[in-house]
C-alpha cells in the first residue's frame, strides 16, 4: 500500500526523535527545515549529532527511552537500529493520536519521510513508498536542476500580490498567466544558454 502525500504544518506540533546516530541526524536535519520544536532522547549520541542539535537549539536528553516518553508529543520519529524499540514505541502510540515514523521499518510507520526539495515556500516531495529511497534521492537531484534559481523571490512576489487582489476568476487568470510567463522565460533562457 502506498502512502498518502500530505504536507503537515509543524508550527505548533511537538516532535520527539528517538536516536542519536547518523540516521537520526539525517532525520533531524530534515525536521529543522520545518520546525525547531524538537526533543531528542537517546542513550548514545554521536559528536556530529550533538554539534548539529546544539547549533539548532534542539533539546537533547542523553538517556535510554522509557515507556511513557511519547506522551505530550504529536509526532515521534524512531531512528535506532533496535527493531524491538521501534515496535514497542509504535504499539505504545496506538492508544493515542501520535503519529510515528520508524526509520527503515514501514510496518511501524504512520508516515514516511519523502525525499524533498525546499526552496523557500516551494516544497516538492518524492516518495517510492519505501520501495527505493535511492531512486527518490536520484529523482530529487534531477528535479532540483530544473528549478529556477530565483524561485524563492518569485514566490515571495506572488505571496504579496495575492494579498492585493480580490479572489475570483480574474485573479486566478492573472496568476496563471504570470506563472506561465515566469516558467516560459526560465526555460527559454536555459535553452539559449545550452
Amino acid at each position: 500500500m502506498s502512502f498518502f502525500p500530505v504536507y503537515i504544518n509543524l508550527k505548533n506540533r511537538k516532535i520527539l526523535l528517538v536516536g542519536g546516530g547518523s540516521i537520526a541526524l539525517e532525520k533531524l536535519e530534515k525536521l529543522v527545515d520545518f520546525t525547531k520544536n524538537i526533543t531528542v532522547i537517546s542513550k548514545e549520541i554521536s559528536e556530529n549529532f550533538l554539534r548539529f542539535s546544539t547549533d539548532h537549539n534542539v533539546v537533547v536528553h542523553q538517556r535510554a527511552y522509557k515507556e511513557g516518553d511519547i506522551h505530550g508529543f504529536d509526532i515521534v520519529v524512531v531512528a535506532t537500529d533496535t527493531v524491538t524499540l521501534h515496535k514497542t514505541i509504535y504499539e505504545e502510540s496506538r492508544t493515542s493520536r501520535i503519529l510515528v515514523n520508524s526509520v527503515d521499518d514501514t510496518a511501524y510507520c504512520d508516515f514516511i519521510f519523502p525525499s524533498y526539495i525546499k526552496r523557500g515556500d516551494l516544497t516538492i516531495a518524492i516518495s517510492t513508498g519505501g520501495a527505493s529511497p535511492a531512486l527518490a534521492k536520484r529523482l530529487r537531484g534531477y528535479i532540483e536542476k530544473l528549478i529556477p534559481s530565483n524561485m524563492e523571490s518569485f514566490l515571495q512576489e506572488m505571496r504579496v500580490l495575492r494579498t492585493t487582489m480580490p479572489k475570483g476568476k480574474e485573479r486566478m487568470q492573472f496568476f496563471e498567466e504570470k506563472t506561465d510567463e515566469f516558467i516560459e522565460k526560465y526555460f527559454k533562457n536555459k535553452h539559449n544558454k545550452s
